[in-house]
């Protein structure tokens, strides 16, 4: 069977799968056609020279399956893209599979910001106000909240699924509390029993702030604490035991050491920033913001368009309080969201410190690893010296031997047997005692220890 392969196609084909994209509908067509040619011609007898039907078959079998899972990858991650998850001022969770387009609409923000929270770009912790929206991302933290809702991203990953359990733990228990109060205004007796209960005036988009500042503080203390516990043994047995595997275990756990240190240094600079700018957490009141442009209300302070609920009047109460505010002059007024930032930079940094002394720690076990490795290295140089001078010695000693070994004719040994005594013992000890001076001066000028 003579089969004709379109090899250029073929390449391209293969190049979109390692690039995880769809091929092209040429390609997918030109496949599908060469597999119904070998069905149609598997049974026409194969000449020299030409593809054997079966492996051809095969060929086309693996590229159709190849592209398959190339497209199921891609639709995987293009689902794990659009995944959000909306949560309301009431703690009610929905999920979202909207596209970046559907995003921007809803929260009001631009492309770049949401670009931000790709997860699959690399980007350092930001926390950006905008008008109508606050940009989160703080490590797997990837979060929009505007004034009544929050938009978090890939609820299903599994540093997420705490995050998502403690905003709707929070939310409805703020929400709770916020509609018991409510109602206790309307009664008249205003015995209730949430006297030992407060409100929380806070705003939305800083108790959900909030959550997401001690999840990732926490988050990054629990991996200080588990890098601490590791690594504490590590060098204490590394400077009981200089080996190989006790320096390669040391060395990863400096470089995980090294990469947290990382993450957690931008964490604190990002909070340290916007601490140190009034503007920027000026930019973070949503909700005094939204008050400030929003339409008249009525005389009982809530707008006639909206129902009668006890959570939107708790709700445009916050609202009307922050807007008299505004209207008072206190528009730069960031007392409260600057205490909030405090509180955990605070933990952040305290985080950050006992990073700092795990590294002081470690540069001190390598000082007095390195001051070992020097001790072994001068008594080395000692043997050295002590080997040396024995050489010199016995090379003198070798001498007198080599002297008397010559083919030189002499008489006055003929005689005399003992004259080989007293030469072998005076070369002996002449050896000897110049070894011991080289030693003595050696310790003598501190050459060697005693």
């Amino acid at each position: 069977m003579r089969l004709s392969i379109d090899w250029r196609s073929l390449i391209l084909y293969r190049k979109s799968l390692y690039l995880l994209l769809p091929p092209p509908p040429a390609l997918l067509f030109s496949c599908h056609n060469w597999q119904e040619e070998l069905y149609s011609q598997k049974d026409r007898p194969a000449t020299g020279g030409d593809v054997s039907a079966p492996a051809a078959e095969k060929m086309a079998r693996e590229a159709l399956a190849a592209a398959a899972d190339a497209q199921s990858a891609l639709k995987k991650k293009t689902a794990a893209a659009r995944s959000w998850i909306l949560f309301d001022s009431s703690g009610e969770g929905t999920i979202l599979d909207a596209d970046k387009y559907a995003i921007m609409h809803r929260v009001q923000i631009h492309a770049r910001d949401l670009r931000i929270l790709d997860p699959l770009l690399s980007y350092p912790s930001t926390i950006l106000g905008r008008e109508r929206a606050i940009v989160l991302n703080l490590e797997h933290i990837k979060a929009i909240i505007t004034a009544d809702e929050v938009l978090l991203r890939d609820p299903t990953e599994e540093n997420v699924i705490p995050i998502v359990e403690e905003l709707r733990r929070r939310l409805r228990s703020d929400n709770v509390i916020n509609q018991a109060h409510g109602e206790g205004r309307e009664n008249i007796n205003g015995q209730h029993d949430l006297d030992g209960v407060e409100e929380d005036e806070s705003p939305f988009e800083f108790r959900a702030l909030e959550v997401a500042l001690e999840a990732i503080c926490s988050y990054l203390d629990a991996r200080t604490t588990e890098l601490e516990t590791a690594a504490y043994p590590a060098l204490d047995e590394l400077t009981s035991k200089i080996s190989s595997r006790n320096l390669d275990r040391v060395r990863k756990l400096k470089s995980a050491m090294t990469r947290l240190t990382a993450r957690v240094q931008k964490v604190r600079d990002e909070l340290e920033q916007l601490l140190d700018d009034d503007d920027d957490m000026a930019d973070l009141y949503l909700t005094r913001k939204l008050a400030g442009s929003s339409s008249p209300v009525s005389g009982s302070g809530v707008p006639n368009w909206l129902p009668g609920s006890p959570t939107i009047g708790s709700k445009i109460s916050r609202a009307s309080r922050a807007s008299a505010a505004t209207i008072h002059g206190n528009e730069n007024d960031v007392e409260e969201l600057e205490m909030l930032l405090e509180a955990y930079f605070m933990q952040i940094d305290g985080t950050l410190n006992k990073l700092a002394t795990l590294r002081e720690y470690i540069d001190d076990t390598e000082d007095y690893i390195n001051i070992q490795l020097d001790n072994h290295r001068n008594q080395l140089i000692q043997l050295e010296l002590f080997l040396s001078s024995g050489t010199v010695c016995l090379s003198l000693y070798a001498l007198v031997a080599g002297i008397f070994g010559m083919n030189i004719p002499y008489s006055w040994n003929d005689n005399h047997g003992y004259v080989f005594k007293w030469v072998v013992g005076i070369s002996g000890l002449v050896s000897g005692f110049l070894f011991i001076f080289i030693i003595a001066y050696a310790r003598h000028k501190g050459l060697v220890g005693s």
